[in-house]
Order: structure tokens, then C-alpha cells, then sequence
């Protein structure tokens, strides 16, 4: 299998096309009809629930973004349903919300978050809500067992692996120090066969992209692109940016 043409064809929307000052915050459903209205795909993270459903929400715990506190993973989805954005009336949606809203009109890009426990109900809960979405979408995760994990349980899926070049326990506390040597130059990508990859913008050119792209074909997306300088980086280096912070084009 392929990547799919369309990831690489429009600039990606990280987290929605989203834009504090006009009110529409990351992940939220506003950020999902603004990337639909400009024609863009949607970047948008997923989280696992008490009661085994998929959030749309890019942080483990409530706060930053939205009101209340405590763990995503310590809560039901009727308690994160109610959950509101700061000085917003919307509320966290689930993925079977997002896939109703969008309905196929731009593509989803959906990055599985982990905890780095080889929990798969997150995406078996994703595959139950895509088995009936007739909408372009691939799924990916910085965790090569979830890319593993939507390798086996969703194989028609086209999936990536979401990288940079190192993983430091400061930043990846949940990961022990072999898991975080085994997401290192894509050293997995023979057991988990990613179809793409997700690398950070700030660490290209980097070896392991680099042979992923020019000698095994796999498209490149580079994250998260906002900066002028990141733009040409990009553009020299990648086949799409997910972006956030600007309108492509502008």
C-alpha cells in the first residue's frame, strides 16, 4: 500500500485551523469547520477515556485549554462531553463528533496519543468509529506499538509514525529508556511498515527521513510548521507541513 495522493496535496491544519484571537482554540469544533472552509486537512489528536472512547484533545490531563482538571484517562465520556473551553461555549468532542462534523469534506490526519503501556483500546475504539466513515483518513502515533497496533487491527488504514530525532526521559517520561531507544532513526519501520512519516521541523535534514523518503518512497510531513524559516525548510525538505499560526499561501 501507498500513502493516499491527498496527504501530501494541501497544507495540513495542526489541531484544526485554529486561532486564539479569534476565539477558535486547537481541537475544538470551530478549528474543524475552519480547516473544512479552507479547504485543508485536519491534524487532530485522539485520547483514550475511562469508559474506552476516543477524545478529540491533544493533552492527557483538562486545563491548559479548557476548564476543569484531572486526567482524560480518569474521566467518562459524558464527564468530557460536558467540558468546555476557556471563554468558549464549545465542549471536547469525541472522534465519532469530529467524523460527523467534517463528513469526508477534508481529509482527517489522526495521531493516536499513548501512554506507552501497549494499551490498544484507544485504537480499536478508533477502528470501530471508521469502519463506518466513508471520509479519507490515516492514522498515526509517535508510538511505534500503536503504529503497530493500527497496522494490525486496521491494515486498509494508511498509517505513519510521528518522529524527531531523539527522545530524552525528560520529554518522554511514560517511555522507558528501551522504548525510547526503539523510536530512534525509525529503527521500528520494518515491524510496523508505516506508509509516511511526521518528522519535526526543526531537526530536518535528518538521515532517517531522508532515507525513508528518497530510497524507500514514503511521503514526508513536517510538523509544526510556523515561521517563515520553517516554511522553507519545509518546503526543501518535506512533501507537505502540517502549519498552524498562518494561512498557507499568504
Amino acid at each position: 500500500m501507498r500513502a493516499p495522493d491527498w496527504l501530501t496535496a494541501r497544507p495540513v491544519a495542526h489541531r484544526g485551523l485554529h486561532d486564539d484571537a479569534r476565539g477558535i482554540i486547537e481541537n475544538m469544533p470551530a478549528a474543524a469547520e475552519a480547516a473544512v472552509s479552507g479547504n485543508f486537512s485536519i491534524e487532530c489528536d485522539i485520547q483514550l477515556t475511562a469508559d474506552g472512547e476516543a477524545m478529540v484533545h491533544h493533552d492527557d490531563a483538562l486545563g491548559r485549554l479548557t476548564e476543569g482538571s484531572g486526567a482524560l484517562l480518569g474521566k467518562t465520556t459524558a464527564e468530557l462531553k460536558a467540558v468546555k473551553f476557556k471563554d468558549t461555549p464549545e465542549r471536547m468532542m469525541t472522534l465519532a463528533d469530529l467524523c460527523a462534523l467534517v463528513a469526508g469534506r477534508v481529509p482527517l490526519v489522526i495521531e493516536v496519543k499513548s501512554h506507552f503501556d501497549g494499551d490498544r483500546k484507544l485504537v480499536a475504539r478508533m477502528a470501530e468509529v471508521l469502519a463506518s466513515y466513508r471520509g479519507p483518513v490515516v492514522g498515526m502515533s509517535f508510538d511505534p506499538d500503536q503504529v503497530l497496533a493500527l497496522r494490525e487491527t486496521m491494515p486498509a488504514l494508511p498509517r505513519g509514525i510521528v518522529a524527531e530525532r531523539e527522545y530524552t526521559a525528560a520529554d518522554w517520561p511514560e517511555a522507558t529508556p528501551a522504548q525510547r531507544r526503539g523510536m530512534e532513526h525509525l529503527r521500528h519501520a520494518f515491524r510496523t511498515r508505516p506508509h509516511f512519516v511526521a518528522f519535526w521541523v526543526n531537526e530536518l535534514p535528518a538521515a532517517a527521513p531522508w532515507i525513508a523518503r528518497h530510497i524507500f518512497g514514503l511521503p514526508l510531513l513536517t510538523w509544526t510548521v510556523r515561521t517563515p524559516e520553517q516554511r522553507a525548510r519545509a518546503a526543501r525538505y518535506a512533501d507537505q507541513m502540517i502549519f498552524e499560526g498562518f494561512l498557507p499561501g499568504t
